[in-house]
């Protein structure tokens, strides 16, 4: 395993240990949502039992990863939640990526395969470390706001890029999520895969969590972002509609 492979695996406790300093950046939202039909239910709130569901496809796709190329494993993060799969990482040509994507397909029980895999040279340990920075302080901010529910919620960072996977309450509850990745230093863009359950969610106590600061954009800015995914075979598409692209804030 190379030196800087070894190296980003010990980022993530570091990362949660202390904070560095990053420059601005402009930030761009993406965010994706949907729902089944049906009302809301306390049933659909993440549990115990998903994670683990959730953790043996992983399991397994990471496997099969390894099996055909293990440096191509160590470069792609692959987040779950709910049988809905979010590829991210960089590899070196574009065989990798769609041998990865085409591999998490054939896996029993996957719903979705969202690729967002870039294509260039590895990164280095400086960037890892910022990646992990950014991912630690947006866990723990949703942690600490008694109005998002965080379990709900998968995060990775990749090249200064938020991914967001999961399932929100509400519209309002995505936004304060986007609203807290969008207003972290040197973050690049946000880009969510996150889907809004149905119905109402069940009535909470009020807290005193004070909002994140979110600026909206008008509705009109929005548009549909053409999808990334390349054609694989025996690999379903990924619908336009699951992500929205939104101008940079200025």
């Amino acid at each position: 395993m190379p030196e800087h492979t070894r190296q980003r695996s010990l980022l993530g406790p570091i990362a949660a240990i202390g904070l560095v300093t990053v420059l601005p950046g402009c930030v761009v939202a993406a965010v994706g949502a949907a729902g089944t039909a049906g009302g809301y239910a306390m049933a659909q709130e993440r549990s115990i039992g998903d994670n683990i569901s959730d953790a043996t496809l992983k399991s397994v796709i990471t496997q099969s990863w390894d099996k055909y190329n293990t440096d191509m494993t160590h470069q792609l993060n692959c987040n779950i939640y709910e049988g809905r799969v979010l590829i991210t990482g960089r590899v070196p040509n574009p065989e990798w990526r769609d041998e990865a994507v085409k591999r998490a397909w054939q896996v029993k029980g996957v719903k979705q395969v969202y690729n967002e895999v870039e294509i260039g040279p590895d990164t280095t340990t400086s960037d890892d470390f910022n990646d992990d920075w950014i991912s630690t302080r947006l866990r723990n901010e949703l942690t600490w706001d008694g109005d998002i529910r965080s379990l709900n919620y998968t995060i990775t960072t990749t090249d200064h890029v938020v991914y967001l996977i999961g399932s929100a309450r509400t519209q309002d509850e995505l936004n304060r999520v986007t609203g807290y990745a969008r207003n972290i230093p040197n973050v690049r863009r946000v880009v969510s895969y996150v889907q809004i359950r149905p119905g109402a969610p069940p009535e909470s106590q009020p807290t005193t969590a004070s909002p994140a600061p979110v600026q909206q954009m008008p509705a009109a800015d929005a548009a549909p972002a053409p999808v990334n995914s390349a054609p694989v075979s025996g690999a379903a598409p990924v619908s336009a509609g699951d992500k929205i692209e939104v101008k940079p804030l200025q």
